[in-house]
């Protein structure tokens, strides 16, 4: 018996010498052996063989790499677009009845008075207005063909929702199929138009949209920097502001850019141990000591941090809602050729009831 590990694979306890018959002929190493050999020649050779190591490029070269090498690709998609959406989050939303998001506030009081003994009592007045917000429409559509439905595998959509406001980590979600991955990117999509619109919105030169914080605050309650550095005392002037004005700011939203300046400012300050915390929605972020209490920052990405248009504005949330006709929703639409066509929709309205409850700080330079 021989020793040759091939050869017992092949052919376990067959004595040596055993005559292999191989009528039809068989190449090895370029020498065919037609008709008979040895066992112990067989062997000898399928060593030879064996020595001759599998490389990558065995069978050439494949249209996206080698062709006895399949292509494994990780099955998490990064959504290198993705901005997170704490405001969507954070804004309460309500619903609304009507194609208007309607509210009255109450103008002026006549007052009180003081008087004398059974003095001549004379009413005063009351003044109300009525305020009146058009409902806007949001919109996303896609559109998935049927080789793409019945080719794709299951994906991982990394990053669909922001979780804990605008520090916490992004949750992934998994689309089974084309289709269902397609309508994850659209309703992430359709968050961060919100988020945009809630920040940016501008009705004034775009009627379809709703006018955000940056148009509805403009100059009210400003503490105007014009293109020179914040400091603490400017944070303690447009808080005084609102309160003045009958507000309690209870959530700041800023650029990224301001949000560092703020936390060098607080960690600079002697005596300011704890410039961070976690706030009530689960979260750690700057909270600023105010005269009207604790006022947690969120930097935006929806904010500009070019210097001299860098901003802060704080809000009284009792006053800021999103007006909502009808939430997300998913439709599918008429189906043309060899594909499927869907949409996803709101129809709702960004409002501050009063936007002099709020301040901000505007124009601040790097």
């Amino acid at each position: 018996m021989t020793n040759n590990g091939n050869y017992a694979v092949s052919f376990l306890n067959t004595p040596n010498h055993t005559i292999y018959s191989n009528p039809m002929g068989v190449m090895m190493k370029g020498v065919e052996y037609a008709g008979s050999t040895s066992m112990e020649a067989l062997g000898e050779n399928l060593n030879e063989l064996a020595m001759k190591a599998l490389t990558t490029e065995a069978g050439g070269a494949g249209t996206t790499g080698y062709a006895m090498v399949p292509i494994f690709v990780d099955p998490r998609i990064v959504d290198i677009t993705r901005k997170y959406t704490p405001l969507v989050e954070l804004v309460p939303r309500v619903t609304n009845m009507g194609m208007f998001a309607d509210y009255n506030q109450l103008t002026a009081k006549g007052g009180a008075i003081t008087a004398i003994e059974d003095a001549v009592l004379t009413e005063t007045n009351t003044t109300y207005d009525r305020k009146s917000t058009e409902i806007k429409f949001i919109y996303a559509v896609g559109r998935v063909t049927g080789p793409a439905i019945a080719a794709m595998p299951s994906w991982i959509l990394g990053g669909l929702a922001s979780a804990g406001g605008a520090t916490g980590p992004f949750n992934d979600s998994v689309g089974t199929n084309a289709k269902q991955l397609e309508v994850l990117v659209k309703s992430r999509e359709m968050r961060e138009k919100e988020e945009s619109l809630i920040v940016n919105g501008d009705a004034s030169t775009d009627a379809t949209q709703f006018s955000g914080i940056v148009k509805l605050m403009a100059a009210t309650n400003t503490v105007d920097k014009n293109t020179s550095a914040m400091n603490l005392d400017d944070i303690d002037t447009a808080i005084r502001y609102a309160f003045d004005d009958g507000g309690r700011p209870n959530l700041a939203v800023c650029s990224s850019g301001v949000f560092t300046d703020l936390l060098g400012l607080l960690t600079a300050k002697i005596g300011y141990m704890q410039p961070t915390q976690e706030v009530f929605w689960g979260f750690s972020t700057i909270v600023l000591n105010t005269m009207v209490g604790q006022v947690p920052v969120i930097p935006s990405m929806y904010l500009s941090n070019v210097s001299g248009s860098k901003a802060i504005y704080f809000m009284d949330m009792s006053v800021v809602e999103m007006r909502v006709l009808q939430d997300l929703t998913y439709e599918d639409l008429a189906k043309t050729n060899d594909s499927e066509k869907f949409m996803l929709k709101i129809y709702e309205a960004f409002i501050i009831k009063n936007t002099a409850f709020c301040s901000s700080i505007t124009e601040i330079s790097a």
